[in-house]
């Protein structure tokens, strides 16, 4: 470091003082990577000060305005010792994909393009399998003008990953920006695309069914070749270009590779804000579309993407009001197929449910198109509820038209229903599939708490909900108000109300579920202090192994060994641990155990593990047992503990 740091006082960049300073910490830091178990977090605090320190030389140099000259050893060495680190890094922890992409990202941002070139060749020869590698390695090559080695990658990575939206999207996206690429150079030269040109169609992607479906370097050579001459061979290859031959032949091995309605979603996101021209991203979409209505043709996804396809950025005035109409009128009647036939409706429903909630959420909308969505949400509902019947429209129909009213209460005057508002909540709720509904129920609470409904009113549907309300999102019903309304003390009695009240519902699905939260929610409100309130706990309440391991965490965060108030919180932890032990007795071994060696009490912590393995015996759980017991001495760092085996294979444990 001698040079560097001399170079930097004889500048005048730093003082002596400052170049002391740097080897104080640069000594810590070294220090710290010279440990037994090495830390990532040690290597990434080292690089982030060295680039701290590189990047005040930088504003230095630009403020003192230097005279130009040679490039001198400190020009380049913080740089250089930036690499140095994230090598020694890696070959401790090869295995880490963050590590190599920040590595490949310094590396960018330093311009040091031949490293990136490397660093990207050996992390992809160890993870060929990490789409975002092969990304970040031809975004380099297309910055520098190496369409030819993106292309390679990029296919290499299509071959191990063919699975992954992500890259073919992002081959799809190099593949458009040659063919952009393509239609700027021939601008230029001047030469014109004439699509009344005559001449016999050529092909322009040659497709080998047996591989990828990609397009190789020598095949992409021979179409430039051919656009770029002369003849009618020579425009209608052109033509073909420019129509998104390319492309097109992409899109359709990419959906024979991996059908699933994401890959078409992000290929209409691309296409539809990609820079190019009108006419090829409507040919584009078109085709596009196309294949989804070939290939998941009753997808509820594609479904609401094949409705919303005209509905691009940007769009305003007369073609959003038409786009707009045609996408719910599309979905609506979808929704209506699905349930006259009999389908299970609920997917199609919540298609159209967040297409409605989508547009009317979005503030430059105006005001009477979001009316008109929801007057259609809830004619659609009326057509699907039959008069005289128990049955309504789907779920999600419900929910997301009573949600969209709590929270759009200025639309209200817009609507033709407005008088029945306060009455749909309970309307909908009466109704099956609806009323065992977690959602429609929160739906309901939520607009009679906009309204300003009666009070009394509505603990009353609160307690009915909580009696006949099953299945997803049954815990929030039972919160419903509780974690955020009033002062503490009004939270811990609503609480210890309503676990009464779950101890009464014992024979419930839900029960568990819901005792469970209500539990670890009242011990995040109100933490244990004293034996006694554990005790309390445990006799008035049925706490699972989840809620004793819920009480150990909170206990463990605020107790050690250096005062009264510690020592009683210490006697209701070992309790904790003596209770919790009748159900698991591995986990709360490994916790208990873990707690004491973190506090120096190694003797102990091996008494209790080896308790715990007569308990258990040998099989699964001994193996579990002795497994997380080592993993506890290696996160120690191995200097408080070792691990020995007795002549009969027993694991004992040593201070």
């Amino acid at each position: 470091m001698l040079a560097e740091l001399k170079d930097l006082v004889q500048k005048g960049l730093f003082t002596q003082t400052e170049v002391k300073q740097i080897m104080k910490k640069r000594t810590a830091f070294e220090t710290a990577l010279v440990r037994r178990i090495a830390k990532k977090n040690d290597y990434l605090r080292y690089v982030a000060y060295e680039m701290g320190l590189e990047a005040l030389r930088k504003k230095r140099l630009e403020r003192l305005k230097l005279p130009k000259s040679a490039p001198s050893v400190s020009d380049y060495a913080l740089v250089r010792r930036q690499f140095h680190i994230f090598e020694r890094a890696l070959k401790k922890f090869k295995s880490d994909v963050a590590l190599w992409i920040q590595y490949i990202e310094l590396a960018k941002k330093e311009g040091a393009r031949s490293l990136v070139g490397r660093i990207s060749a050996r992390a992809l020869q160890l993870h060929p399998n990490v789409p975002a590698l092969y990304i970040l390695a031809a975004s380099h090559e297309l910055s520098h003008l190496s369409p030819s080695a993106a292309r390679t990658l990029l296919q290499r990575g299509i071959r191990l990953n063919s699975d992954s939206v992500e890259m073919w999207r992002e081959y799809t996206r190099m593949e458009l920006g040659f063919v952009e690429s393509m239609r700027r150079r021939w601008g230029v030269l001047g030469i014109k695309v004439d699509d009344k040109g005559k001449g016999k169609a050529q092909q322009v992607m040659i497709v080998d069914e047996k591989t990828d479906g990609t397009m190789n370097e020598d095949e992409v050579d021979h179409v430039q070749t051919e656009a770029d001459g002369e003849g009618d061979e020579s425009e209608q290859a052109r033509r073909e270009i420019m129509q998104g031959a390319i492309v097109k032949s992409v899109v359709a091995n990419a959906v024979k590779a991996l059908p699933k309605p994401e890959l078409f979603v992000a290929l209409h996101e691309l296409f539809s804000t990609y820079p190019t021209t009108p006419e090829l991203r409507a040919s584009l979409l078109d085709h596009l579309h196309s294949l989804l209505q070939q290939t998941l043709p009753t997808d509820p996804l594609a479904a609401k993407l094949s409705a919303t396809r005209h509905l691009l950025p940007g769009l305003s005035g007369v073609p959003l009001v038409d786009a707009l109409r045609t996408a719910n009128e599309q979905l609506s009647s979808a929704v209506r197929d699905a349930w006259s036939h009999s389908h299970d409706s609920d997917a199609i429903s919540s298609a159209y449910a967040s297409f409605v909630e989508e547009w009317v959420q979005k503030p430059e909308l105006d005001t009477s198109l979001k009316a008109y969505l929801l007057t259609s949400l809830h004619a659609l509902i009326t057509r699907l509820t039959p008069k005289q019947s128990s049955h309504s429209a789907p779920p999600p129909l419900l929910s997301t038209h009573l949600t969209l009213l709590a929270h759009h209460t200025s639309l209200h005057e817009l609507l033709p229903y407005a008088k029945i508002i306060p009455t749909l909540g309970k309307k909908y709720t009466t109704y099956s599939p609806a009323h065992t509904s977690a959602k429609v129920w929160l739906a309901r609470f939520e607009l009679e708490k906009t309204l300003g409904l009666d009070e009394e009113e509505r603990k009353g549907s609160r307690r009915e909900a909580r009696s006949i309300v099953h299945g997803e999102d049954v815990l929030d019903v039972w919160l419903w108000g509780v974690r955020d309304g009033g002062d503490e003390e009004t939270r811990v009695s609503a609480l210890k109300t309503l676990l009464n009240e779950s101890m009464r519902m014992q024979d419930a699905p839900s029960f568990r579920i819901v005792h469970n939260g209500l539990l670890h929610h009242y011990l995040s409100t109100t933490p244990l202090k004293t034996l006694t309130d554990f005790r309390q706990l445990v006799t008035s309440c049925l706490p699972d192994s989840s809620t004793y391991a819920e009480c150990f965490r909170s206990l463990t965060c605020s107790t050690s060994t250096s005062s009264n108030d510690d020592i009683t919180a210490n006697a209701v932890l070992k309790e904790v641990y003596e209770t919790w032990k009748r159900l698991d007795v591995v986990t709360s071994s490994l916790e208990y155990a873990s707690w004491l060696v973190s506090h120096g009490e190694g003797k102990e912590a091996s008494e209790v593990v080896l308790r715990a393995r007569a308990e258990v015996g040998m099989g699964e759980r001994r193996e579990a047992l002795d497994g997380g017991w080592r993993a506890v001495l290696a996160n120690m760092g191995g200097d408080e503990l070792e691990v020995e085996k007795s002549d009969e294979g027993d694991v004992e444990m040593q201070e």
